[in-house]
């Protein structure tokens, strides 16, 4: 907790938890239910609880655990444990609510940083792209980078403010948002990089081969990668 009234209260203290349950679930995934005053935050924790390196994964604005591309964060979490990176799959206190979802997406970057973990990438789908580039600029020279699939560029107005390398990835018949979300949102930013994928819509299940390959690849980049700083 804070020393004095004007230090910071950190992400986990801020989410005021009055419980925590867990359970290992199998396949090196760990469940584990934060409870609350303000409801329930779940996360599946995959690899080395003690992992350098951990990538934070959020879904839409209805929430959700699997991502895009029937289940992509999953796999990919697996992917990652063998590599020895973490992987946090966050499920939202309140979905739609964009401040308290960056939040308990920094929450579990303190909550993984308190057990070793140093740098983060974030990963959004849909609403949860504004949640990851927030998130991003939250964690700072934290962040290795961002990964957003089909986001929305509403919530992202302060983008230029993430100092981070960026991967966008959005379908070119996205039936809910529109590619030039991303392409805006790639200009807020200044720099990043933008993948359109033709026949594919929202929910990307049409680039499945496509997103675990180059999702898959981009972030063990980024943290094999020195620290790249935008500002």
């Amino acid at each position: 907790m804070s020393d004095t009234p004007d230090d910071p209260v950190p992400p986990l203290d801020a989410l005021r938890v009055v419980a925590v349950q867990e359970k290992a679930v199998g396949d090196g995934v760990d469940h584990v239910e934060l409870y609350t005053l303000e409801g329930l935050v779940t996360l599946l924790w995959h690899g080395p609880r003690d992992a350098h390196d951990v990538v934070l994964m959020s879904g839409g604005a209805m929430g959700g655990l699997l991502g895009p591309a029937e289940g992509l964060y999953h796999d990919l979490g697996v992917a990652f444990s063998a590599l020895g990176i973490g992987t946090i799959r966050v499920g939202y206190r309140r979905p739609n609510d964009l401040d308290r979802c960056v939040m308990d997406v920094v929450a579990a970057a303190d909550i993984a940083g308190r057990v070793g973990a140093r740098r983060f990438v974030t990963v959004g789908h849909s609403f949860g792209g504004a949640v990851a580039i927030n998130a991003g600029i939250a964690l700072g020279r934290h962040a290795a980078g961002v990964v957003t699939l089909a986001t929305q560029s509403a919530g992202c107005e302060h983008a230029d403010l993430l100092t981070c390398p960026l991967l966008l990835m959005h379908g070119e018949t996205d039936e809910l948002l529109p590619p030039v979300a991303s392409e805006m949102v790639r200009m807020i930013v200044g720099h990043g990089e933008l993948d359109l994928l033709p026949g594919t819509g929202h929910l990307m299940k049409e680039a499945g081969a496509i997103l675990r390959s180059r999702v898959g690849d981009w972030i063990p980049e980024r943290f094999a990668a020195p620290q790249q700083d935008y500002a």
